[in-house]
């Protein structure tokens, strides 16, 4: 019982960058905004540490967690691009790791052979989280630093969505690797595995 409300706080602490997400949209303050911001990233850190520490971490707050995180950057991205922050190349490169995931995420579930893959977090996506919090609040308190580190998020988003995609792949291989049996020499032995092919 403990744990199941452990859980239910956890998801909470993930889904309330929902309610900052339209704060963000109503509340034209740069200040308030840049503060919506780091509450944001310090949601992020903390439902991620206590998950991973107190060992609570579960598909649901997986799901939920990059949902929620999601939809408070596109969210901040285009309220600051309506408001005339940011130019609409700007917001395509700040989007790039994005969209590539999101249609990832849709083709993972699409391809039965991709149905079984558990898709996680990767460092490299955690960075570019970690820019694009960044960039954010250089749009809303910084403007001249806004250029470079749009730049850097998209190289690094596209890193990442080759990162994601690999590992990925990698997953879908393990289970046809691990089925896959033995080949022996004809003498009892074991000999070396045939390699898997790529497709």
């Amino acid at each position: 019982m403990r744990r199941q409300a452990s859980l239910v706080l956890l998801n909470i602490l993930s889904l309330s960058r929902l309610p900052m997400a339209v704060a963000f949209i109503l509340v034209p303050d740069a200040m308030v905004r840049a503060t919506l911001v780091v509450l944001a990233a310090l949601s992020d850190f903390l439902d991620g540490w206590i998950a991973r520490n107190k060992g609570l971490a579960t598909r649901l707050g997986a799901l939920i967690d990059p949902v929620a995180d999601r939809a408070f950057m596109v969210t901040a991205i285009l309220v600051c691009y309506l408001d005339g922050l940011v130019s609409l190349p700007e917001v395509l490169l700040l989007l790039v790791r994005d969209i590539g995931t999101a249609v990832g995420f849709v083709v993972a579930r699409g391809v039965p052979a991709l149905r079984r893959v558990e898709l996680k977090a990767r460092m490299l996506g955690k960075v570019v989280t970690s820019l694009q919090l960044l960039a954010l609040l250089c749009v809303l308190l910084f403007p001249p630093a806004v250029r470079p580190l749009v730049a850097l998020i998209a190289l690094l988003s596209l890193a990442s969505v080759v990162d994601y995609t690999r590992a990925v792949l990698r997953a879908r291989m393990k289970p046809r690797e691990a089925a896959r049996p033995p080949v022996g020499d004809g003498h009892g032995t074991r000999g070396t595995p045939m390699p898997t092919a790529r497709k």
